[in-house]
């Protein structure tokens, strides 16, 4: 059996995976990621986390193929650098390729998180049967993958599919890359967390909030249907542009269930141009919070990059 390991960063927490040929994680560990830190640190925190997880699973490193790492962009995939990343402010032009392949004997591929969750999907998520689909993850940021004729879709460095920074409604304020009403600045569980706890006054998560949303509170439910939408209109968007068969919504926001993806899935129906398009499956993933990891991990597997 051979084996790859898969490093999921994250703004919040780096997951860390042994994982087996046939895409299931034998072995896992999550760590906060600590802003508070040098990038060299924390990265050196992975490096000792990813040997622990190794020695954890009790398999023989001449069966580890590499590491995969999923990160959030902008970075340059082809380099191993992760180049400025809003959600990492301090990590500018970090070589993270050459400083873990430093510490390991096998080498390192590096991938847009959105991307690597994307390619896990595909490989054994809720994406195996489409050439065409999006994975869209809504968390700490938000981000999408893009399966396109069954390949992925990179763009230039790696930073396709960054549809977090897309302009939706500048009402809702300066995003941290500048612009005004930012998708991520209005709708991702960063936000989310932000705006209901300015709304009631006091400090929520963004289960919280959408714990308040199902009691019926009256501020919070219009806020959060305004942000369901917005939702909506972000699939619009990607089905109008990618002509796409599937969207496959992932990251913490995801679990939501129901009054999440009902809402989403009218909207669709009612806004998308082409009248195929208002069929298109919204679905959550699969694999939940493993996306990441194994998508990182898929990096090494030939049948999932070919």
């Amino acid at each position: 059996m051979l084996y790859t390991i898969g490093v999921d960063i994250g703004g919040t927490k780096v997951a860390i995976g042994v994982v087996e040929s046939t895409g299931k994680v034998i072995e896992q560990s999550v760590i906060p990621t600590d802003l508070t830190i040098t990038p060299y640190d924390m990265i050196s925190r992975i490096n000792r986390e990813v040997n622990k997880v190794i020695q954890n699973a009790n398999i023989p490193t001449q069966h580890i193929k590499g590491i995969g790492i999923g990160a959030p962009g902008p970075l340059d995939s082809k380099k191993g650098m992760i180049t400025c990343p809003p959600n990492l402010p301090t990590w500018r032009d970090i070589p993270i390729k050459e400083w873990v392949e430093k510490e390991f004997d096998f080498p390192v591929r590096l991938e847009n998180d959105a991307n690597a969750a994307a390619l896990a999907e595909k490989w054994i998520g809720a994406g195996q049967s489409c050439n065409h689909f999006i994975y869209m993850t809504v968390s700490t940021g938000i981000g999408s993958g893009i399966i396109c004729d069954g390949k992925l879709l990179r763009g230039r460095k790696g930073n396709a599919g960054d549809i977090g920074h897309m302009v939706v409604d500048p009402s809702f304020g300066t995003c941290t890359c500048g612009q005004k009403g930012c998708l991520e600045m209005i709708a991702s569980g960063t936000a989310i967390s932000r705006e209901g706890s300015k709304i009631t006054g006091e400090s929520l998560s963004t289960e919280e909030v959408f714990q308040l949303y199902d009691q019926g509170h009256p501020e919070i439910v219009p806020y959060l249907d305004s942000v369901i939408k917005v939702l909506g209109v972000a699939c619009v968007s990607l089905i109008n542009t990618f002509d796409t068969e599937k969207i496959i919504i992932g990251g913490g926001v995801s679990k939501v269930g129901v009054a999440l993806f009902q809402p989403i899935r009218s909207y669709v129906q009612s806004y998308a141009l082409n009248p195929d398009g208002r069929t298109t499956e919204i679905v959550p993933s699969k694999l939940e919070q493993n996306s990441g990891v194994v998508g990182a991990a898929a990096l090494w597997i030939p049948s999932v990059m070919n």
